[in-house]
């Protein structure tokens, strides 16, 4: 007679049709199988995906396989942007339509992260990182299929406005994950290096990108992103573990309670507010700052933060935390993104114009010099990574906003006899600066609040950064057209002198604001990494 099967299955060892029938093994379900399937084949990419994993988890480098899988499909992500904005002149000639149209291919996918971003740094807090990004990649391979089959400039804008919406969830899940996977010492050091594909990203697009729509078109770059965007989701879907419990029904059922007990009016009063204040920083240069269209997001904008900043207090489950607001090390580096970021790319779109208004560079030549920017970000992030788990990150924010501080200042004092190194030499600082500045900030930021709120924490980071992105771009420029307009000057006839000097103005209003990310870095509170570690220590355990 069998001994009992403890799973409650008897086999019975002295019948050989038994034994041989798959279907009595208690085993064949970890297969995937069951049934008269499981007599004839096996979930071999089940089994290799958990062979994988399984290795990758017992590997002391498992979070840098994590980190690299991760950056690979950052790359796929992003080095589309910075050359599809060269290609916009072919595309507005094929389409019929004119540049002001197309704009909408950038604007669109702005509003649209900013709209979902909270809601899917919240999405993923409680699903799981991983799920989301696996999403979000998913979603980028849509958006990148239907804009390379776009027919309509309606339907391309539509398509990048998708983009915008899987770059909320890639971006928000890619930090988390990161800052999941390292302990708070090593978080900087992973910054680092997500920042180098962040920079590094588009200019090797530009680099690359650039031939292929020249002799190709600008469609095949699409299709070039899609294949490269399925690789990196076979990647990232092989090598990323699973939550614990991640299919069990009871834990899917304890999320979706969760996610439907949200604070959903706090969730869309930020969504809103954001979004409503990016439109209006996008559109004010083109309607006017006090048009009433302007009004109306204004307006909107401070009823949505005035909503969520009560619902914080009130709300039963806030979005964020109402404690984290009272930390230093949580607030100041959202302002220091915020502000940072306004004077970078306030600077990154006047730079080149002030090049070839003010001292007549050719295209070519002003491309070239431009590189000395992101060339220095991609290159010293990674640097000041592993410097920052040294020295400190406070000490690297302020010596990165510092630079920046420089750089816009260097801008500021440029006359018609300064020599181009002067030049590339503020380019570089400016890149430097941001290189150093933007991981320390993450990695404050990701060690002030608990695990399961790092979606969130990566949604309000990445906004912070779009909002100054947005208004560096566009209060700096409505300064310098404003006082070109008011000089009675032209760009095609009026003297370069002329039109550098229209350049001073706007770029110390830049300076006086990377000024105040200089300030926000040196308030921030240092902490050493010994009591970081106890700190992660202490969260793992209260988990």
């Amino acid at each position: 007679m069998s001994p009992p099967d403890p799973g409650g299955t008897r086999t019975r060892l002295d019948d050989p049709d038994e034994l041989l029938d798959s279907r009595a093994d208690p085993a064949a379900a970890a297969f995937g199988t069951s049934g008269s399937e499981a007599s004839s084949e096996l979930n071999w990419v089940a089994l290799l995906t958990s062979r994988v994993q399984l290795r990758a988890l017992s590997s002391d480098r498992h979070r840098w396989w994590v980190l690299s899988s991760l950056l690979a499909g950052l790359l796929a992500l992003n080095f589309t942007f910075t050359v599809f904005i060269v290609a916009l002149p072919r595309v507005a000639h094929e389409f019929g339509t004119s540049l002001t149209v197309l704009t909408w291919t950038m604007i669109g996918p702005l509003l649209a992260y900013g709209l979902a971003a909270p809601l899917f740094g919240k999405f993923g807090d409680v699903f799981g990182h991983r799920r989301l990004y696996l999403l979000g990649l998913a979603g980028a391979m849509v958006s990148a299929l239907a804009t390379a089959l776009a027919p309509t400039a309606g339907l391309l804008i539509a398509a990048r406005a998708l983009d915008g919406i899987q770059g909320a969830a890639t971006g928000t899940a890619s930090m988390a994950l990161i800052m999941s996977a390292f302990p708070p010492r090593e978080r900087v050091k992973a910054m680092g290096w997500w920042s180098l594909v962040g920079a590094g990203g588009p200019v090797l697009g530009v680099s690359i990108g650039s031939p292929v729509i020249q002799y190709f078109g600008w469609r095949s770059l699409f299709w070039a992103q899609l294949v490269l965007l399925a690789v990196a989701l076979c990647v990232v879907a092989v090598v990323l573990p699973r939550r614990p419990n991640e299919d069990d029904p009871a834990e899917r059922s304890k999320a979706v309670r969760a996610f439907k007990d949200m604070d959903w009016v706090g969730s869309w009063s930020l969504s809103g507010s954001v979004t409503a204040l990016m439109l209006g920083l996008s559109l004010g240069h083109a309607i006017g700052w006090l048009s009433p269209a302007a009004w109306v997001c204004w307006l909107a904008t401070l009823v949505g933060i005035g909503l969520f900043i009560r619902r914080i207090r009130t709300a039963p489950n806030p979005l964020i935390p109402p404690q984290y607001f009272h930390r230093r090390n949580f607030v100041l580096p959202m302002v220091l993104r915020c502000t940072g970021n306004f004077a970078y790319f306030g600077a990154f779109f006047l730079a080149p114009l002030l090049m070839e208004l003010g001292y007549g560079f050719s295209l070519t030549k002003v491309g070239l010099v431009s590189i000395a920017r992101p060339l220095c970000f991609a290159v010293f992030s990674p640097i000041a990574g592993y410097a920052a788990a040294k020295v400190g990150e406070r000490t690297t924010a302020v010596i990165g906003t510092a630079s920046l501080c420089g750089s816009l200042g260097l801008f500021a004092l440029m006359t018609p006899g300064t020599p181009l190194s002067i030049l590339l030499v503020a380019l570089a600082l400016s890149g430097f600066g941001m290189g150093v500045a933007m991981p320390a900030t993450s990695s404050l930021m990701a060690n002030e609040v608990s695990e399961s709120d790092f979606g969130v924490m990566s949604a309000a980071q990445i906004l912070a950064m779009q909002v100054g992105e947005v208004a560096g771009i566009q209060v700096l420029t409505t300064i310098q057209q404003g006082i070109m307009r008011q000089r009675g000057l032209s760009t095609k006839s009026s003297s370069h002198a002329n039109l550098l000097a229209t350049f001073h103005t706007p770029f110390l209003v830049g300076t006086s604001v990377a000024a105040v990310a200089v300030v926000a870095a040196v308030c921030l509170r240092r902490l050493s990494h010994h009591v970081q570690d106890l700190v992660s220590t202490a969260d793992e355990a209260t988990a």
